[in-house]
């Protein structure tokens, strides 16, 4: 009987769970999240929609550590100025903690970087979802005229005068030093920055007092007010585009930017315009400014205009306050192994 109730709270949680969705304007679930994550031990929690994060497994060791060399090499870039963790600091969340990063020559580009933490489990790169793999989005940055402003040409033979690094892309591949070889070593070391043993992790894995009576109401208000719409899954985000301004026009009172129009720029196609791939809100206490184009200074602004825009609501200072106390739960940690 025990577990004929618990198959029962499981399918009406699924079913209820789609509903939501299906009643919430404009969405698009490119890979929604197949299964809840049960919060054992506290009843009247029932089923969390957010997932454990825990690191992906299989990852070549020689590979990590070849991509984090290669993560940190500014001969990447046509000027020796910049490499990847220029803009993805480790130290910063994996941001830069700019509205817009900085390219070679001083360049300021036009959108807001994302973290690159816990990016292996996003199911697209970019803003705009332009690239489907980690390995696509390397080679963006370096062919970019406003960040690194270089080509694969020119970084194969920089790297391939440096004996050393030939040597350990020869123990870690088979074929060398190659383009494609470069970009999954990238590709590999950003699979493993995985932030684990967030308090709201330890929370979901029955630590019940590790979070306090205001991120408890936080999270309480997050699921009732529908924020956990779009935000949901291992990464409380990254599993769907959504439209910027599902119940109010974010853009009426400005001059719209190429980067403004987000996956049209991809698609070309009207209904496109203005969505963007819904970010993680992993580690999001460290990575201010937010949204595409860094308006939102603090995490407070970023609640208050997330509630007006996507869900037609404009939040008490008790809302805000809760909110923003249960985002902080979703801080990690790199796993030990893990570089700094």
């Amino acid at each position: 009987m025990r577990r004929f109730h618990l198959s029962l709270y499981l399918v009406l949680g699924v079913l209820l769970g789609g509903v939501i969705w299906l009643s919430f304007p404009a969405g698009k679930s490119v890979q929604p999240s197949p299964e809840v994550q049960t919060t054992s031990g506290n009843s009247q929690e029932g089923l969390s929609p957010i997932l454990l994060l825990t690191p992906l497994a299989g990852l070549p060791p020689e590979r990590v550590m070849l991509g984090e060399q290669i993560f940190r090499d500014t001969r990447l870039s046509a000027d020796l100025s910049l490499a990847c963790v220029s803009c993805h600091d480790l130290r910063l969340g994996g941001a830069d903690g700019r509205q817009f990063s900085l390219g070679i020559g001083g360049a300021i580009g036009g959108i807001n970087a994302p973290s690159v933490f816990n990016s292996g489990f996003s199911f697209a790169q970019f803003w705009d979802g332009r690239a489907a793999s980690l390995e696509e989005q390397a080679a963006g940055p370096i062919h970019n005229p406003l960040e690194m402003g270089s080509n694969w040409a020119q970084v194969l033979q920089r790297l391939g005068a440096d004996a050393p690094l030939l040597e350990r892309f020869a123990n870690a591949y088979p074929d060398g030093l190659t383009a494609d070889n470069i970009a999954n070593a990238i590709a590999t070391f950003e699979r493993s920055l995985v932030t684990v043993n967030s308090r709201f992790d330890r929370y979901l894995r029955g630590e019940r007092q590790v979070l306090t009576v205001l991120e408890i109401d936080g999270y309480r208000r997050f699921r009732e007010f529908g924020c956990i719409s779009c935000h949901q899954g291992v990464l409380v985000g990254g599993n769907m585009y959504q439209k910027f301004g599902v119940l109010g026009d974010y853009f009426a009172d400005r001059t719209t930017t190429r980067e403004d129009l987000g996956r049209y720029n991809v698609t070309k196609r009207d209904e496109d315009r203005h969505v963007f791939k819904v970010p993680s809100l992993r580690n999001v206490a460290l990575t201010a400014p937010y949204f595409h184009d860094g308006a939102a200074l603090t995490l407070e602004q970023a609640v208050t205009v997330m509630a007006r825009y996507q869900l037609g609501r404009e939040l008490s200072g008790e809302d805000i306050e809760s909110i923003v106390a249960f985002l902080e739960t979703l801080t990690g940690s790199l796993p030990e192994a893990a570089p700094r």
